[in-house]
């Protein structure tokens, strides 16, 4: 029971402990989202049983039957839609946001992103009331609030959207002929483009990336022109997740919004006897457009002494076998949506992953100072268990040119080892905040660290180029951010069911009411 946004009443304590210690399911699966997911009913359709009477179903079920002039719809035609991505991982070391905090450091990437995906671990102190009692959601709140305004409010972002604008209005055509010259405009390809980044120096490539916004398919929108009018909302929180200190929440541009399905979640706790959730992982599961995407959020076991990198595999392989996504019934000869990590056309894997400089590294303290990070990083734990093939086999990293971002005396760019005197705890420099990634269509722009003093670990950012499978329906109807809710969702609820038996006795009637003459 929770009385208020910070205190939790001790009276739900022995219920809240029983159900994690015992591993029992306590709404794991839930989130939160600017978009009602079961208010998704945009289609209505006649069944061949129920003669004049409509019934509204959800878009899952919406794979056949419908109101259509052809009768049965043709396959989608598949095409490519290219986006950018930030994802971004902070350890923020048990502090709440203070109102004045900026994020702009953190979240100011090289180009204009089109989802944001933010990772936070310790957003509450890992205390014995946080990890045993009801969960404390108020720091989760005033980070979506601080995110929010952040990302629809960034100064350099509006620049660049009225900086487009002005660009579009002076080259629009004038002339059927000229606007027919404007569309068969050469431009660079998404292969060649990326191919590009090794041969320029990265300054060079952002700025020709920036050029070839016209990437973007006919129809859809700009990723630098991310809405008509600057003022409105134009990124839209897809789903958010907390669990004990963990906090992971997805961010899309506000017409992407309308294009994602398939929302789910899943928390795995390897905390306190191996279940609990002071450490662990949270997943996103989610469907934009044609392509499935899973974003997992880490906090590993931590430790510097030997063997506890084995530990931090063991996590890893257990979050991989225990993470699952679960589903309702599909639509006929719909694809099954992912069940696991692995089943996802691209995964992203952010967090405080722990793993820190093996042993025998005598000489940190002089290395630090020469800032020799490639010398440092030939003693990262997390690259020895990579090329050893013990953890993340087959995942993708990119090249690391920033500091250790572990672990930083308080308000201070100093490292703790740095100085004798101080009452931390000791422990040397390490990169233990990471971002791993696996699948195809997925290139890494940029990685990089924020300097952000608020807690003991520096944040760390990439940007990412994703190509994304787009199924264009021409019938598709189009859904607001976040969309206005009416009667047809309580309509919805209660004729899901119905449909659900429908359709299944339905099967083997198909072809015969399909053949018959349209009674619609």
């Amino acid at each position: 029971m929770r009385t208020d946004m910070g205190k939790v009443s001790k009276f739900s304590w022995p219920k809240v402990v029983v159900r994690k210690w015992l591993n029992i399911p306590t709404g794991a699966d839930e989130f939160h989202s600017d978009y009602d997911i079961h208010g998704k009913v945009d289609e209505r359709r006649k069944s061949c049983s129920d003669e004049d009477h409509y019934v509204f179903v959800p878009e899952d079920f919406s794979g056949w039957l419908f109101e259509a002039a052809g009768g049965i719809k043709p396959p989608p035609v598949t095409d490519l839609l290219n986006l950018r991505m930030f994802v971004g991982t902070w350890n923020v070391g048990g502090k709440s946001p203070h109102h004045g905090l900026n994020l702009s450091d953190w979240l100011r990437s090289p180009a204009p992103a089109d989802i944001y995906v933010l990772g936070f671990q310790e957003i509450v102190p890992l205390n014995a009331g946080n990890v045993l009692g009801a969960e404390d959601n108020g720091p989760a709140a005033q980070w979506l609030s601080l995110i929010r305004q952040a990302l629809n409010s960034n100064p350099s972002d509006l620049e660049l959207a009225q900086r487009y604008d002005i660009a579009t209005e002076a080259r629009t055509p004038s002339s059927p002929q000229l606007e027919h010259q404007a569309s068969v405009k050469p431009r660079i390809s998404f292969s060649n483009l990326l191919s590009m980044e090794d041969e320029i120096d990265k300054e060079d490539f952002v700025t020709l990336l920036n050029s070839n916004s016209s990437l973007y398919e006919e129809g859809l929108a700009s990723p630098t022109c991310l809405s008509d009018n600057p003022k409105q909302r134009r990124f839209c929180l897809a789903a958010s997740k907390q669990m004990v200190g963990l906090f992971l929440c997805v961010w899309v541009r506000a017409d992407l919004y309308q294009h994602i399905s398939n929302l789910k979640v899943s928390c795995v706790g390897r905390g306190i006897m191996g279940y609990l959730g002071n450490k662990g992982s949270i997943s996103i599961s989610m469907t934009l457009h044609q392509t499935t995407f899973c974003f997992v959020c880490t906090h590993l076991t931590s430790g510097e002494k030997e063997g506890d990198e084995i530990r931090r595999n063991s996590d890893v392989a257990e979050i991989l076998k225990r993470t699952k996504f679960s589903h309702s019934l599909r639509g006929f000869k719909e694809p099954p949506p992912p069940q696991t990590i692995f089943d996802h056309d691209k995964i992203i894997w952010l967090g405080d992953l722990n793993y820190r400089l093996a042993a025998g590294c005598a000489d940190t303290y002089e290395l630090l100072k020469k800032n020799d990070w490639q010398t440092l990083l030939e003693k990262d734990q997390l690259r020895l268990e990579q090329r050893a093939g013990r953890v993340f086999k087959g995942w993708e990293e990119g090249r690391i040119y920033f500091a250790p971002t572990y672990k930083y005396l308080t308000d201070s760019d100093d490292y703790v080892v740095q100085t004798s005197k101080s009452k931390e705890k000791r422990r040397n420099p390490a990169w233990c905040d990471r971002i791993l990634w696996k699948g195809e269509g997925l290139k890494q722009m940029w990685y990089s660290r924020g300097e952000s003093r608020f807690s003991d670990h520096r944040p760390v950012y990439s940007l990412f180029s994703v190509q994304v499978n787009l199924a264009k329906n021409p019938n598709y109807n189009a859904r607001s951010c976040p969309p206005t809710l009416s009667g047809k969702s309580a309509l919805a609820s209660a004729c899901v069911a119905k449909v659900q038996a429908e359709e299944l006795l339905l099967i083997p009637r198909v072809q015969s009411c399909l053949n018959t003459t349209s009674r619609f």
